[in-house]
C-alpha cells in the first residue's frame, strides 16, 4: 500500500469551527450520518469522509469536493448523530468557506462573510442612492411631480435611467464574479476528481436543472422535509420576479410605456403574486429553521443574512406598492429607497453570499452527472 502524507491545515480547521461547524471535534467517525442520509450516492457516500477531511484540515480535498454541494442539508445526519457533531452544520460551514475561496475579489468575499462589515455593506448602496436623490433635489418630497394620471410615481422620484446606470454594472459585476468562480471550481473538480465523461455536458445540465426545478432532493429529506414547499415558493417567486423585470424592460424600452401600470396589467399580476410568494416562502424558511433547530441546528450568520435580505427585498417592495396606492408620498418614497438598497445588496453581493449556492450547487450536480457520480 502506497504511503500518503497528510499535511493538516490547522487554520482551516479553526475557520470551519468559527464558520458554524463548532461541534466538528465531537465526531468519532461512527458513520451514522452516512447511513441515514437519503441523498448521498452509493459510491463514496457523504458526509463521513467530509467530516474526516474537516477534522484533519484537508482543505484541498474538501473545498473542491462536489459532495459538499450534493448535500442539501436535510439535517437527517445532524438529528441522528449520537455525538451531536452536527454534520449538516459542518458542511454548511464548509460551503460558506468554498464560496469565499472561489469568489473574488477576496476582500469583498471576506467582508460579506463577516458580520462586523454588515453596516458598511449596506452603507454603500444607501449612500449611493441618497446622493442621486439629493442631486435631483428630491429630498424635498413636495418637489416631485405626480404621475401622469395623478398619484405617486416612483420613476419621478428616481428616474429609471439612474437606476439602470447602477444595476446594469452591478449585474455585470456579479455575473463576471460567478463566471470566474465557476471556472476555478470546475478546474479543481477536474484536477482532483477527474473528467472521465459518462454523460455529455448538455444532458448533465438538463437533468441537473430538472432536479433543481422539481426540488427532487428536498423531497427525499426526513427531518427538514417541510423545507420543500418553502424553498419552492422562494425559487419560483424569483423566477416570477425575473419575468416581471423582463416585462418592465419591454414595456419601457420596447413599447415606450412608462410606469405606474394598472393592477390588472399582466406585469403587475405576475409581480404581485411573486412578491407574496416570496414573502410567504422566506417566512416559512425562517420558521422551519426555528422549529427544527434542536434537531438540525439553528444555522449561522451566513444563513440568516440571506433570509433577512430576501425578506427585506420582498417586504419593502410589497410595502412600497401599498403605500404608493395609498398615496402616502413621504413614507412611500422612503420605503422605495430602502427597497433599492436591499435589491442592490442582494445582487451586488450575490457571488459572496448564500445566494451563490444556486450556482455552485448546480455546477457540482452537473459534474456529478457528467462523471457518473450520480
Amino acid at each position: 500500500m502506497a504511503e500518503q502524507v497528510v499535511s493538516p491545515d490547522l487554520s482551516f480547521v479553526k475557520d470551519v469551527i468559527a464558520s458554524g461547524g463548532g461541534d466538528l471535534k465531537k465526531c468519532y467517525q461512527c458513520s451514522t450520518c452516512t447511513v441515514v442520509c437519503n441523498v448521498t450516492p452509493d459510491n463514496k457516500p457523504f458526509p463521513r469522509k467530509e467530516m474526516l477531511y474537516a477534522q484533519w484540515g484537508m482543505k484541498d480535498r474538501l473545498i473542491s469536493n462536489p459532495d459538499i454541494w450534493l448535500c442539501h442539508q436535510c439535517s437527517d445526519c445532524t438529528a441522528h448523530c449520537p455525538r451531536g457533531a452536527k454534520p449538516g452544520e459542518v458542511l454548511g460551514a464548509v460551503r460558506k468557506m468554498a464560496i469565499k475561496h472561489y469568489s473574488g475579489p477576496s476582500t469583498l468575499a471576506n467582508m460579506t462573510a463577516d458580520p462586523k462589515y454588515l453596516l458598511l455593506l449596506f452603507a454603500i448602496p444607501a449612500v449611493l442612492f441618497f446622493a442621486i436623490i439629493a442631486s435631483l433635489g428630491h429630498l424635498d418630497f413636495s418637489s416631485i411631480k405626480p404621475a401622469e394620471h395623478g398619484g405617486i410615481s416612483f420613476s419621478n422620484f428616481i428616474p429609471v435611467k439612474f437606476i439602470d446606470s447602477i444595476f446594469i454594472p452591478v449585474a455585470g459585476f456579479a455575473a463576471l464574479a460567478f463566471v470566474f468562480g465557476i471556472r476555478k471550481y470546475w478546474a479543481d473538480l477536474v484536477k482532483n476528481g477527474g473528467s472521465l465523461a459518462k454523460m455529455d455536458l448538455f444532458s448533465s445540465l438538463y437533468l441537473a436543472i430538472i432536479d433543481i426545478v422539481t426540488h427532487k432532493k428536498f423531497t427525499e429529506c426526513d427531518v427538514a422535509n417541510g423545507r420543500t414547499a418553502s424553498h419552492r415558493a422562494v425559487f419560483f417567486s424569483f423566477i416570477g420576479l425575473a419575468i416581471t423585470t423582463a416585462l418592465g424592460v419591454f414595456y419601457l424600452y420596447g413599447l415606450k410605456w412608462e410606469s405606474p401600470y394598472p393592477l390588472s396589467d399582466p406585469l403587475k399580476i405576475i409581480g404581485n403574486i411573486s412578491a407574496i410568494a416570496l414573502l410567504a416562502g422566506i417566512i416559512a424558511v425562517a420558521s422551519n429553521r426555528i422549529d427544527n433547530q434542536e434537531k438540525a441546528g439553528k444555522g449561522g450568520y451566513f444563513d440568516w443574512l440571506f433570509i433577512g435580505v430576501v425578506f427585506g427585498v420582498g417586504g419593502t417592495g410589497f410595502l412600497s406598492e401599498i403605500l404608493r396606492l395609498s398615496n402616502v408620498a413621504a413614507i412611500a418614497f422612503c420605503m422605495y429607497y430602502l427597497h433599492l438598497v436591499f435589491i442592490f445588496f442582494l445582487f451586488a453581493y450575490a457571488p459572496f453570499s448564500k445566494m451563490a449556492h444556486m450556482v455552485y450547487r448546480t455546477t457540482a450536480m452537473v459534474y456529478a452527472r457528467h462523471t457518473g457520480r450520480e
